[in-house]
Order: C-alpha cells, then sequence, then structure tokens
C-alpha cells in the first residue's frame, strides 16, 4: 500500500486523482483548509478507501496562509512517510496587469507557488525516507503567458523553477520530481475562469480532470530510476 499526500482533492483533478488512488487500495492523506472541509472530505472518500482495503486521513491546513502551516502541521500528526506528495491546488483571477492589485498577486502566489514551497520543504522528511516523489499539477499557463493572465501564469511559470531546483536538490536522496502541465480542464476553476473571460461554458469542449490523473498515475507509476519531469497534456478538439 502507497501512501500519497494531495492538496486540492475536494473538486477537479485532485477529486479525479483521489478517487484512483482509493481505487487501488492506497492510503492517502488528503490536506482541508478548514476543520469543516476535512470532515467533508473524509465522509466523501471513506467509503471508496474501506471499499477497496485502503485508507484516508485528512491534515488542515490553509494554503492561502503559507506561514502558518508548520504551526497547523505541529498540532496534528503527520504520515511518516509519503510515497508521494502531489500538489493540485490553485486559484486563478484573470485580469490586465493595469488592472491586477496587490491583493490579487500576494493571494495568487501564496496558494499557488509559496504554499507547495512551505508544504513540499515540511514534508521532505517524509519523502525522503520513501524516496518518494513530487508531483507539480501546474498548467499551460506555466510554459505561456497570454493577455490577462499574467498573475496566474507568474505564479506556474515560478511553480516549474520551484519544480526543476527541487529536482536537482533532491535527486540524492532518490526523491523525484515531475511537473504536468494541462490544457484547459472541465473543472469548477475552468467556469469560474469562464465567467471572467464572459464565455458560455460548456463542459464536454475540455479534458476530463479523469484524464489528467491519469497522467500524474503515468508520472507516479514509472519505474524507480526514471523519472518524468516534464509532461504536457491537452484536449484534442
Amino acid at each position: 500500500m502507497a501512501t500519497h499526500l494531495i492538496t486540492g482533492a475536494g473538486s477537479g483533478i485532485g477529486a479525479a486523482l483521489t478517487r484512483a488512488l482509493l481505487a487501488r487500495g492506497d492510503a492517502l492523506w488528503l490536506l482541508a483548509r478548514d476543520a469543516g472541509r476535512a470532515r467533508q472530505l473524509a465522509q466523501e472518500f471513506t467509503p471508496a478507501a474501506e471499499a477497496a482495503g485502503g485508507a484516508v486521513h485528512t491534515l488542515v491546513g490553509d494554503l492561502a496562509d503559507p506561514d502558518r502551516l508548520s504551526w497547523a502541521f505541529g498540532h496534528q500528526q503527520l504520515p511518516g512517510e509519503l510515497d508521494s506528495v502531489v500538489h493540485s491546488a490553485g486559484v486563478c483571477d484573470l485580469g490586465e496587469v493595469g488592472e491586477l492589485t496587490p491583493k490579487v498577486w500576494q493571494a495568487t502566489l501564496a496558494a499557488n507557488l509559496v504554499a507547495p514551497a512551505e508544504l513540499t520543504r515540511l514534508l521532505l522528511p517524509q519523502l525522503r525516507l520513501a524516496r518518494g516523489h513530487v508531483v507539480f499539477v501546474n498548467s499551460g499557463a506555466g510554459l505561456r503567458a497570454n493577455p490577462q493572465w499574467s498573475a496566474y501564469a507568474a505564479s506556474k511559470h515560478g511553480l516549474k523553477a520551484l519544480a526543476d531546483a527541487l529536482r536537482a536538490e533532491e535527486s540524492g536522496h532518490g526523491v523525484r520530481v515531475s511537473s504536468v502541465y494541462p490544457g484547459r480542464t472541465a473543472t469548477p476553476m475552468q467556469e469560474k475562469v469562464h465567467r471572467q473571460e464572459g464565455k458560455a461554458y460548456r463542459e464536454e469542449a475540455w479534458m476530463s480532470p479523469e484524464s489528467v490523473a491519469r497522467t500524474v498515475l503515468t508520472a507516479l507509476d514509472l519505474p524507480r530510476g526514471t523519472e518524468i519531469t516534464d509532461l504536457s497534456v491537452r484536449p484534442t478538439a
């Protein structure tokens, strides 16, 4: 039984990956922003875990406030070892550079870049023990920046830099690091993005979260001694 920690498990790609790993009988630690959300995640996923012989645990820590993650974890039981940490949570607010306020920039960078860095730092001992794997669910915006996407793209470009540096630093400990760059995916975030763009949202026009989850599994399932560093996945339409 492998042990994984997933952020963003409540919806979209994170939820699809959680379901896929639970079906294997793995043990999952799901990060929730508060105790109420943790109870909801436990109630949602525990039946699937029990059916497959796996387990669901929750940790409380608000990615919007990375400065307090260390304090929050200090008051909770952490996993002893981790085969993977998958960073799937994120936020997105569109706007032109001339319109975006420091508050938007700071919130975007905190959730999408600083929090993954801090969460990884706090969990490196568990990852090193298991010679585990860190997967950053990035975005096509992590490779290019389009108009109105400056804050989000900057955070995702930074996430790529974080992954590249971490890979070089942790290779001696046997920790693998992968970045996955999905194109537009049918998630609640995508629906919000369409509202911000003033466009009609059609779920069937975009990739399913399950398709991206399978891409993450491809990275996780590679035999030791190999790693996917960067993997892009796009809708065919």
